[in-house]
């Protein structure tokens, strides 16, 4: 059973940072590209970052030069690093896990809570 267990979320003012981990379990790790999305109220879900199986990573136009996405396959985590952190990256944040690279048929966390106050 796939499991992805997102933690690391909280409530930041606006310039700070937070340091995002997914714990994976259930899958092979090291063969998953692995990505992070985010949804705020009334929004679609959208691409953050992602990193594959190389560790070639994209990111979302918003967030390039403020956000970092790396992976450590022995301990089976990804992470993501966000700095400069402004109001309009308050949102849930997921991790996701696919093997083709298409997320949006992959595996999914349940969510941590990102707040940027202005």
């Amino acid at each position: 059973q796939v499991q992805l267990v997102e933690s690391g979320g909280g409530l930041v003012q606006a310039g700070g940072s937070l340091r995002l981990s997914c714990a994976a379990s259930g899958i092979a790790f090291s063969i998953n590209a692995m990505g992070w999305y985010r949804q705020a109220p009334g929004k679609q879900r959208d691409m953050v970052a992602a990193i594959t199986i190389n560790g070639d990573t994209n990111y979302a136009d918003s967030v390039k030069g403020r956000f970092t996405i790396s992976r450590d396959n022995t301990k089976k985590t990804v992470y993501l690093e966000m700095n400069d952190l402004k109001p309009e990256d308050t949102a849930v944040y997921y991790c996701t896990a696919s093997r083709s690279g298409n997320f949006r048929l992959g595996s999914w966390g349940q969510g941590t809570q990102v707040t940027v106050s202005s």
